[in-house]
């Protein structure tokens, strides 16, 4: 079996599209329809059912997936245990985490790490989405849920605390909240369908101080908490957001302050073959400290 085939296979499988496969294997889609079809004609067996929405993995496509996905883990695991040895706190370092934390709190402190450790390339991905670590998509997560993978070593790291903000503007002219039930007088935006939501229970501030149960209508939904900042902001209405985020907004009101939702629980994620990479033990480290001098 040809293994470039497979690689390119256990792309499209991963991503179940033709033109996402293409970006990432900066190839054409008919290059990579043609290696598909090459590989099922090698086997023969089918390995994708072809939909309007996207690719659907046969029976015999699940299992060659999955074996696939199991060989690769293996080779970054033998990559990951090679490059310890030679490369030390020099080389790349990919962290994935959610796009409100890692673009608001996350890179701000990079620069101080990338200054204490110039020979470490960091790559940052944020997406809402998880990352498969065991495929080395990256090398250390931070989560907003526990993961459920067992080669993965997970590290409490903090725990989001979520709030009810409106920007004064807003606030000004539709009266400032004093009781729980002044907010049935107003708009409320709230977290909407997509990505797993990174907030617990993201309706919590809909059914807060409502008559036993019946919750208020969100006039605005929005898939992302950057957004949902971004809409407060505008004066759309209230929304519940994590303190990360509005820390040092201008024009930002915390209302009914006594009043807050679950927190979060985050978790410090990483494959378990890399418990000594030098690398990640530095990045991890530093992460920590930055966390900790932070009031969340």
């Amino acid at each position: 079996m040809d293994w470039d085939k497979l690689k390119i296979f256990h792309t499209v499988a991963e991503a179940s599209s033709f033109t996402k496969a293409a970006t990432v294997l900066n190839l054409s889609q008919s290059a990579i329809s043609r290696q598909i079809q090459s590989l099922e004609h090698e086997l023969k067996i089918k390995l994708f059912e072809r939909h309007a929405r996207g690719l659907v993995l046969t029976d015999n496509g699940k299992y060659l997936f999955q074996t696939a996905h199991e060989v690769i883990a293996k080779l970054k695991d033998v990559e990951a245990t090679f490059s310890d040895e030679k490369d030390k706190l020099k080389g790349k370092l990919t962290v994935t985490t959610v796009v409100s934390f890692g673009t608001t709190w996350l890179t701000p402190r990079i620069k101080e790490f990338m200054d204490l450790h110039p020979e470490i390339e960091i790559e940052l991905i944020f997406d809402d989405r998880e990352l498969d670590l065991s495929t080395r998509q990256a090398d250390v997560a931070i989560r907003m849920r526990r993961p459920k993978q067992l080669n993965l070593i997970q590290k409490k790291f903090v725990n989001f605390n979520y709030h009810i903000y409106g920007s004064n503007e807003y606030l000004e002219k539709n009266s400032y909240p004093k009781i729980l039930r002044d907010l049935d007088k107003h708009k409320f935006i709230t977290y909407g369908k997509g990505a797993p939501s990174p907030v617990y229970n993201p309706d919590w501030v809909l059914k807060l101080g409502a008559k036993e149960g019946k919750k208020r209508k969100s006039v605005m939904k929005v898939n992302s908490v950057y957004g949902l900042l971004l809409a407060v902001q505008s004066g759309v209405g209230l929304a519940a957001l994590p303190d990360y985020i509005t820390h040092n907004i201008p024009n930002l009101t915390k209302v009914l302050p006594e009043e807050s939702g679950k927190p979060t629980e985050t978790h410090f994620v990483y494959p378990a073959s890399l418990k000594s990479n030098a690398r990640l033990m530095a990045f991890r480290n530093f992460i920590f400290s930055k966390v900790s001098e932070w009031k969340f």
